[in-house]
């Protein structure tokens, strides 16, 4: 992926969906917005608005797996979600093992931006495997 390439970062939930942006240059992200989803289903609008605005060029999806690394429900869900972003936006998708994400998140002061600031971890970890 080109050093300029800027990113979208989706912490995957049925109810709600962070997100954060991020860039290859200096392999760092920073949380954006949570978009409201109903069964897992965001206003798809709002996505692609994000992704005009920020010009992004890829997208990265957390996946949800038990601690094990075995798959939950959550797990084929969120697969399905990266599958219809790439469908709907034609732009690549990777997907990223979010194992304590959520957990690391947490720990952060600022409860209202948790599923942003966890999509923001998910996009360093990402990025960070990207050497």
């Amino acid at each position: 992926m080109p050093e300029q390439s800027i990113l979208l970062g989706f912490d995957f939930g049925m109810r709600k969906i962070g997100v954060a942006v991020g860039q290859m240059i200096t392999r760092t992200a920073n949380p954006l917005t949570m978009l409201k989803a109903e069964d897992g289903i965001p206003h798809w609008e709002l996505v692609r608005e994000l992704i005009k605005i920020w010009d992004i060029d890829a997208i990265v999806v957390g996946i949800p797996l038990n601690m094990d690394g075995s798959t939950q429900p959550l797990t084929f869900a969120a697969r399905k979600f990266a599958r219809r972003l790439h469908a709907r936006f034609g732009l690549p998708v990777y997907t990223v093992d979010e194992r304590l994400t959520t957990i690391a998140a947490k720990r952060t002061k600022n409860v209202t931006q948790l599923d942003s600031y966890a999509a923001k971890l998910i996009l360093e970890q990402w990025l960070g495997e990207q050497g």
